[in-house]
């Protein structure tokens, strides 16, 4: 089995304006890196598409999609919040982004692939339950998860985050769910500042100092995340993957680089192996330089479709 790819060129529409670091220049530098490298001929690549409003409302409030469409400007841009912004087709890109993460899901519980990753804008995990925040609008790891816990043989899943920035919309929607377990590495203090220290059994909640070295990320994951996952025993792993750890990236103070996410994208695969059968789906989050975003993705799905 092969792994997915799954991404729209209409994700690219969403644009916040020249000077906004959440870009349509972050899909067309994965895109490019993928296909020069000969990767993207390797993977199966599917289109994503669109949400449909029940899917968003298993992990948001039922007004919340209506809330954000009452918002869509017909030019220009509105501001949600002092950081996000809506154009006239951000919101047909959040669907797609959405749908994509169920698409993707959908594809490796049929056994048509092996895992997947998902290659889609506007990232999602800053998303809470009735709030858009954080480059975010519906959350798209969130979502999928809640789609695969209908289908009959999943019973628990995990989401494990790395991006530079706590995950506070999935914590909120999952805080009180203990059949998902959520794990997150995050620079504190930081944005967002909400969740950081909340104490739930199902929350692995890990703090790095700003200027953190690397060794310092692959001790919590190793002593941290892989001891809770063996202990949750999940059904299925989604992977929230943020890039923007990268120590070359404009929005943060940590000091990854590519062999680390291809590192914790092997420690996951492993665990995924021996507890879910390698169910697995990667939903694209931060990474804010173009370059090392695209060879950190490469990394990722190198890691990823390894057999």
């Amino acid at each position: 089995m092969t792994t997915a790819f799954v991404s729209h060129q209409d994700c690219s529409l969403h644009n916040m304006g020249p000077e906004h670091p959440e870009s349509p220049v972050r899909l067309h530098a994965i895109r490019r890196v993928l296909e020069r490298t000969g990767l993207l001929d390797r993977l199966t690549q599917l289109e994503a598409v669109p949400v449909t409003a029940e899917q968003i409302r298993l992990a948001h409030a039922d007004l919340h999609q209506t809330r954000l469409e009452m918002k869509v400007p017909e030019q220009g841009v509105v501001y949600t919040d002092e950081d996000t912004a809506l154009c006239p087709d951000s919101l047909h890109a959040a669907n797609l982004a959405a749908g994509g993460a169920v698409l993707a899901t959908d594809a490796v519980l049929s056994g048509s692939v092996r895992n997947a990753f998902v290659a889609a804008r506007p990232p999602g995990h800053h998303a809470e339950y009735r709030a858009a925040m954080g480059f975010c609008f519906y959350n798209n790891v969130a979502i999928a998860a809640c789609h695969a816990l209908q289908h009959a043989q999943i019973k628990r899943v995990a989401i494990l985050d790395f991006d530079v920035h706590h995950c506070n919309g999935t914590v909120d929607i999952f805080q009180n769910r203990p059949e998902v377990l959520v794990c997150s590495t995050f620079q504190h203090p930081y944005y967002p500042e909400r969740y950081a220290e909340i104490e739930r059994p199902n929350i692995v909640n890990c703090p790095l100092a700003a200027f953190s070295p690397a060794s310092d990320w692959r001790d919590a994951i190793a002593q941290r995340w892989l001891p809770a996952l063996h202990e949750h025993q999940p059904d299925m792993i989604f992977i929230s993957a943020g890039f923007d750890a990268h120590k070359e990236d404009p929005m943060a103070d940590l000091n990854l680089e590519e062999e680390d996410y291809r590192w914790v994208t092997e420690q996951i695969m492993e665990a995924a192996d021996v507890l879910c059968g390698g169910r697995l789906v990667s939903v694209l989050e931060g990474g804010y330089n173009p370059v090392a975003l695209a060879f950190s993705v490469l990394a990722h799905l190198e890691a990823l479709s390894t057999e």
